[in-house]
């Protein structure tokens, strides 16, 4: 008889070095690892002997960071998504294209099973089996941390330890952590009581902004339809560009995010986040489409950005509104291209200068000096039509509180 295929989700990390351990030892089936590389670094080191040391028989590690930064997260910076006011979203991002590089690699080995390392109060979980569900209805999927015997991760690292199995992870430092070129995140450990402040070795490629460059520096950076393409006049693929912008802002502390965010199941968690480019690029590309697009749409975009930003977090990234919504984004970035110059300094992001070619700043009618064009005596009719309906209903409701009055004065 044909022996089963279970592709597995694979970082490296505790969680997924553990179940790949316990996956053999639990299903008589072949186990094929895959890895996409989405700019993560530290796991990535002897990560297909390890695999193979822990029981897999097939070891796929994709590099996908270009197509990660063009294909994904270029999508959440022209929508403008930001969840809740300040995660830049990465790891919701990264998860789209790793379901369906998993359903691809299934589909590649005639795999009949896919399993993942998500928690059973984690986001990844949703978005992983939403995204295989979209793409693949007929796969099964295996979750085994909600269904074995470990109920902590010091359970999880005595278990590697004691089956040999590498990890990078310790008792001291239980940090959970997820890296990609677009951010970081970390959890676990002291992060995970609220009156803790972060301890530094949580954070992994930001300094302190305390002692950050003395320096301020300054950075151009270009923009072609809502996307940048150019820092200083240099182009750089998307992937080199995030690259470029994490290691000069992390220099200079930015993008440090310490953050109680409402999670997919319905509980708080506290994330720590380390997102310099993704802090840098969205402030920049903000500034420009405040330059370009006109009110009504500037206005209406945030609501659409809100709605976008909630819609990768809760992995619905392959449904039809968002792939509607993404159309209506596309649309009003046709004009959003030009220059921002940003100054960095401590932790702090300054805008130094804005231009655009569809710049809709007019100047003569801007100005209070000399030059100025702009129709005062019409404002004059501009604010009585926007008034009309607010008098209105104040006299109404002078006149019938008068009425009342009387009534109550005659009885």
């Amino acid at each position: 008889m044909k022996k089963k295929k279970i592709v597995v989700a694979y970082s490296g990390g505790l969680d997924t070095s553990v179940m790949v351990k316990w996956l053999s030892q639990k299903y008589d089936s072949e186990i094929i690892t895959v890895t996409g590389n989405l700019g993560q670094k530290k796991d990535l080191e002897n990560l297909e002997e390890k695999a193979f040391k822990t029981g897999a028989s097939k070891a796929y590690i994709f590099d996908l960071q270009n197509e990660f930064i063009e294909d994904y997260a270029w999508k959440a910076l022209k929508a403008g998504a930001i969840y809740e006011g300040d995660y830049p979203l990465a790891t919701a991002v990264g998860r789209p294209l790793l379901a369906k590089l998993m359903v691809e690699t299934a589909r590649k080995e005639d795999a009949d099973m896919i399993a993942h390392g998500c928690t059973g109060k984690g986001n990844d979980q949703v978005r992983f089996e939403v995204g295989i569900k979209t793409l693949a209805p007929d796969m099964e999927i295996l979750a085994p941390l909600r269904t074995w015997e470990f109920k902590t991760r010091e359970e999880e690292i005595d278990y590697a330890l004691q089956n040999n199995i590498s990890i990078s992870i310790t008792k001291q430092k239980p940090y959970s952590i997820d890296e990609n070129l677009w951010g970081i995140a970390v959890e676990c450990g002291e992060l995970e009581d609220t009156k803790n402040a972060p301890p530094e070795d949580a954070f992994q490629i930001t300094k302190n902004p305390l002692e950050a460059k003395s320096t301020p520096e300054e950075v151009t950076i270009t923009f072609k339809k809502g996307i940048p393409i150019a820092i200083e006049g240099q182009k750089y693929s998307g992937a080199e560009l995030v690259s470029f912008l994490n290691a000069i802002g992390g220099e200079h502390g930015i993008g440090r995010i310490d953050m109680i965010e409402n999670r997919v199941v319905g509980i708080k968690s506290r994330e720590i986040y380390e997102a310099p480019a993704a802090v840098i690029l969205l402030q920049a590309h903000h500034e420009l489409e405040k330059l370009t697009l006109d009110k009504d749409t500037f206005r209406y975009k945030q609501n659409v950005s809100n709605q976008i930003a909630n819609m990768i977090y809760d992995g619905l990234w392959f449904s039809p509104l968002f792939n509607s919504l993404m159309a209506f984004v596309d649309s009003t970035q046709e004009n959003v291209s030009g220059e921002i110059k940003l100054q960095l300094y401590k932790g702090n992001i300054t805008v130094l200068s804005r231009t655009s070619p569809f710049s809709l700043y007019n100047k003569e009618l801007a100005t209070y000096g000399a030059g100025d064009t702009f129709s005062h005596q019409d404002s004059v009719g501009f604010i009585n039509l926007v008034g009309l309906p607010f008098k209105t209903i104040s006299k109404v409701m002078q006149k019938n509180k008068l009425v009342l009055n009387e009534n109550i004065v005659g009885q």
